[in-house]
C-alpha cells in the first residue's frame, strides 16, 4: 500500500506543479515545441475525454470520486501488484482536484499529424492511459499463467 500511496502522490505532484507553471506561462495560443506536430496550450477542459460530458461538472465529480473510492478498496483489499493502479489513482486524483477547484480541467499537451488534430492533454490524462495499459497487460499475464 505504501508503494500505491507514493506512485499516486508523485503523479500529483508532478499534475500540479505542471499546471501551475501552465496556469502561469501559457496561453491560449499554441506554443510550437515541434512545428507543425508537438505543441503547448493552455485549455481549460469543461468535459472528459474528447469532450464528451461537456459541462457536466458534478456528474464527472461523483464518477471521479466513486472510481477512486473503489480502486482504493480493490487495491487495499487484493494487494495486486501493478503499479497501473497507482498511477490511474493518482492521475483521476489530478484531474479531480482540477474540476472541483476550477469547474474544468487544465489540458496543455497537443500534437497534430498530417492535418489532424489530437485532443489535448495532460500529465495526469498519461497517467491514467499508462496506467490503464499496465493493468490490462498484467491482468492478461495473470489470466494466461491461471490455464
Amino acid at each position: 500500500m505504501k508503494k500505491f500511496l507514493s506512485i499516486s502522490c508523485i503523479v500529483l505532484v508532478l499534475d500540479r506543479i505542471i499546471k501551475v507553471l501552465v496556469q502561469g506561462l501559457l496561453s491560449s495560443d499554441r506554443l510550437y515545441i515541434i512545428k507543425k506536430f508537438f505543441y503547448l496550450v493552455y485549455v481549460k477542459n469543461i468535459g472528459a475525454a474528447f469532450s464528451i460530458l461537456e459541462g457536466k461538472s458534478i456528474l464527472l465529480i461523483l464518477i471521479g470520486l466513486v472510481a477512486l473510492g473503489f480502486i482504493y478498496w480493490y487495491v487495499k483489499t487484493n494487494k495486486p501488484n501493478n503499479i497501473g493502479y497507482a498511477l490511474l489513482f493518482g492521475g483521476i486524483l489530478g484531474n479531480l482536484i482540477d474540476r472541483i477547484i476550477f469547474g474544468y480541467v487544465i489540458d496543455f499537451i497537443g500534437f497534430e499529424i498530417g492535418g489532424y488534430e489530437f485532443p489535448i492533454f495532460n500529465i495526469a490524462d498519461i497517467a491514467i492511459v499508462i496506467g490503464a495499459v499496465f493493468i490490462i497487460i498484467g491482468s492478461d499475464k495473470n489470466e494466461n499463467s491461471s490455464k
